[in-house]
């Protein structure tokens, strides 16, 4: 009987393929790969997103009514908002009360017309 050896070159398709297994393999992730592995991560980011949207902060509005009762100013001729916030709120920063009005009465600006009528901040009331 007669032996026969045979002997593969370092180049032969065997050799490499042998030569990788034995090493560690490495993971290589096709394009299709990478888009589901990305749509499977934005997936719970979408999900709380809308969560929160929709949810709305939780506020609740109630069917209670306030009565908040305000202290009025009729414009005088030679009056600005200056003049009216240094008489009612005389130690506070009259620029603090003029923003304050404004905001309350929803003016365009601080130029008031002689007979105007100003709703007073209630922080503001003596």
């Amino acid at each position: 009987m007669s032996t026969a050896t045979v002997t593969m070159s370092p180049f032969t398709p065997s050799a490499t393929a042998a030569a990788g297994s034995a090493g560690a393999t490495r993971l290589r992730l096709t394009r299709r790969g990478r888009v589901v592995l990305t749509s499977l991560a934005a997936i719970p980011l979408v999900v709380g997103a809308l969560f929160f949207a929709l949810n709305g902060g939780g506020a609740v509005a109630t069917g209670d009514q306030v009565n908040v009762q305000f202290h009025y100013v009729t414009v005088e001729s030679g009056q600005s908002l200056w003049s009216i916030a240094e008489t009612v709120a005389p130690s506070a920063d009259p620029r603090d009360v003029i923003a304050d009005i404004v905001s309350l009465n929803q003016l365009e600006s601080a130029v008031v017309s002689p007979g105007q009528r100003i709703a007073i901040p209630s922080q503001y009331e003596r």
